[in-house]
């Protein structure tokens, strides 16, 4: 781990934040390619991997974004948590008009319950489209916290960003067997079906280098930044990913696996950058 670290913080942000963004979406890739080795959807497993993704998620937006953001912050007490908080709350409204205007549908939803302004697009195309709304705060992410460690603040380190990187994908796999495996479902080839899976991760080396380079030329943002990215993805765990995985009635196999993301999240960040 030290090694690799290491040679991450030879490299600029934006090098950086791209490199892990690209091993995000191989792993997204390797998740979609499941459809390959089986031919059929298994409800219980869908449920209980999105519940593990939904977990790690939220501790990422924890310990590897909102806490950083705020031992970043100057002033005290109130003051400091002040930028935390605005940045979660516009992430969050960022996510919100998206969930608006974007039209998507949610892998256990009905046809009739597609979100997002009316579009005659195809199924497939809106399942995609969901997911892909889910990586766009995960590539920010990345690329945010490379931004911040690179500019030396308080609270954020090039390991921390790595390990941020390593629980995305992780969590990614079961995100690209989400996506692949019902559009498989609804009759798609399993190459085509392998392509939307994997293509839904495509937004997160854009938006990864987006982020570092933004960041890291607006150092002074960097606080409000990193919550930016938090409030995004707390919004999709708890506007999507929770709901899904609790559509069906996996409710308890979901909420354990939601727990175990969370803790492997967690021991990740914490036990890997002290």
């Amino acid at each position: 781990m030290k090694q690799l670290i290491d040679f991450f913080s030879t490299l600029s942000p934006v090098y950086g934040a791209l490199i892990i963004s690209l091993f995000t979406w191989l792993t997204t890739a390797i998740g979609a390619s499941s459809v390959f080795f089986f031919n059929s959807l298994n409800r219980k497993l869908l449920d209980a991997t999105l519940g593990f993704a939904g977990g790690i998620m939220m501790a990422a937006s924890v310990f590897s974004l909102l806490i950083p953001s705020i031992e970043m912050s100057t002033g005290e007490g109130f003051y400091k948590v002040f930028p935390a908080t605005i940045g979660l709350i516009i992430g969050a409204f960022f996510i919100y008009l998206l969930d608006k205007f974007l039209p998507h549908l949610h892998i256990n939803f009905k046809e009739s319950e597609k979100e997002g302004i009316k579009t005659p697009w195809h199924k497939s195309v809106l399942l995609t489209l969901a997911i892909t709304m889910h990586n766009i705060p995960e590539g920010l992410a990345i690329g945010v916290l490379f931004g911040s460690a690179a500019a030396g603040l308080e609270g954020a380190s090039i390991g921390a960003a790595v390990v941020l990187g390593m629980g995305i994908a992780i969590q990614n796999i079961p995100e690209g067997f989400a996506i692949s495996m019902p559009l498989r479902a609804l009759g798609m080839s399993k190459t085509r079906s392998f392509n939307y899976g994997q293509l839904s991760a495509i937004v997160e080396p854009i938006s990864a280098v987006v982020g570092a380079w933004a960041v890291f030329y607006f150092i002074s943002l960097l606080p409000y930044a990193l919550s930016f990215a938090a409030g995004a993805m707390i919004f999709v765990v708890i506007e999507e990913v929770i709901p899904e995985s609790q559509k069906s009635n996996h409710t308890d196999l979901a909420t354990i696996a939601f727990i175990v993301g969370f803790c492997i999240m967690m021991m990740l960040d914490v036990g890997l950058t002290q």
